[in-house]
């Protein structure tokens, strides 16, 4: 047991400096040299030799690297909360349709509102907000509708083609909302459904960071209950788990996490499938005390890494987060798949 813990601690260490060695590699990367040094004197605020660069790593590179670190986490946190909350490996954000709901949400901030005659910069102070607001309304509505599911169907796998079958609708639905739109907002919610870590600002990091980390602290806090709940609907009521409180408090929180994220950097796929089963690989425990912040460190890393090679180093193209994350995050599937004969089980 100690062996174990022990292990993990030195994991888990390892993941930590990495995920900071990949966070200056992200900064020190892109179509513009700047020398290692400069970058560091920037970020103590020492003083630079341009204030282009200043300007480069300030406005762009710094927000982008801080939107992986928090997107990476908080994908990574709702895939397993959503794998353990349908005991189904397969289960996580992307695949459940509920960063289509988020979709749909921002469709109708950006571009249906208009087709009302409401324009997003009348809004004012919620003009500013908006945007996570339906996004987050767009994800607790698909969550809603699965966790309706599951008080009327049980079997799992059914719930699953339900909720493709439900990002199907919704992505059709967001289709036709496009060809209502003006081009200059179809073209910005094209560009936002490819994933793209570039569009947020320092300003929108400030705003969604202290959200996301009252998404994943409450998550920590009920990790007890995740344990539970793992063992059996039936078993946790009898031990006194409040399965219908636990299920909703799960419910808000996916929202919450996902919702937020994909407001700003558009749907990121297969973050939050395979990260929760590198966690289990790597912690050998279903302890959602230690899954937790594995998911964590393992969702940033890898979508650091995912931003480092969609710039393409000197290079002015960056290429769709979205598009990098599949590439890596199929392989890593079939990986496992191949080595283990099937898919980690969940419990």
């Amino acid at each position: 047991m100690f062996k174990i813990l022990s292990r993990n601690k030195l994991l888990m260490f390892s993941l930590l400096i990495s995920s900071v060695v990949l966070f200056l590699l992200d900064l020190f990367l892109g179509s513009v040299q700047i020398p290692f040094q400069s970058i560091i004197n920037i970020l103590t605020n020492s003083g630079t030799e341009k204030e282009s660069w200043q300007i480069i790593v300030l406005n762009s590179r710094l927000p982008k690297a801080l939107a992986a670190i928090l997107c990476g986490s908080a994908l990574s946190v709702s895939g397993l909360q959503m794998q353990t909350l349908f005991r189904n490996p397969l289960a996580g954000p992307y695949i459940l349709g509920i960063s289509s709901g988020a979709g749909l949400g921002v469709a109708i901030f950006i571009m249906g509102l208009s087709v009302l005659g409401i324009s997003v910069s009348s809004l004012h102070f919620f003009g500013s907000y908006g945007l996570i607001v339906f996004s987050f309304l767009g994800s607790l509505m698909v969550l809603l509708l699965l966790l309706a599911s599951i008080y009327r169907i049980k079997d799992m796998m059914t719930v699953l083609i339900l909720g493709i079958m439900l990002g199907s609708i919704i992505t059709s639905f967001i289709a036709i909302i496009q060809y209502f739109s003006y081009d200059s907002q179809l073209k910005s919610f094209v560009m936002w459904t490819m994933g793209d870590l570039s569009s947020i600002n320092l300003n929108q990091i400030l705003i969604i960071t202290p959200i996301l980390f009252l998404g994943l602290g409450w998550s920590y806090v009920i990790s007890k209950q995740l344990n539970l709940y793992l063992l059996g609907e039936d078993y946790a009521k009898t031990i006194g788990l409040n399965v219908r409180r636990f299920q909703l408090n799960v419910v808000i929180i996916t929202a919450l996490l996902t919702g937020v994220v994909t407001a700003y950097c558009g749907p990121i796929g297969f973050i939050g499938i395979i990260v929760p089963h590198l966690a289990r690989l790597l912690g050998k425990t279903s302890n959602h005390k230690i899954l937790i912040p594995f998911s964590i460190l393992i969702g940033v890393n890898v979508l650091l890494f995912a931003d480092i090679v969609s710039v393409l180093p000197n290079s002015e193209m960056v290429l769709p987060i979205n598009a990098i994350s599949s590439f890596i995050g199929i392989p890593i599937i079939i990986w496992i798949i191949f080595k283990n004969k099937r898919i980690t089980n969940v419990g």
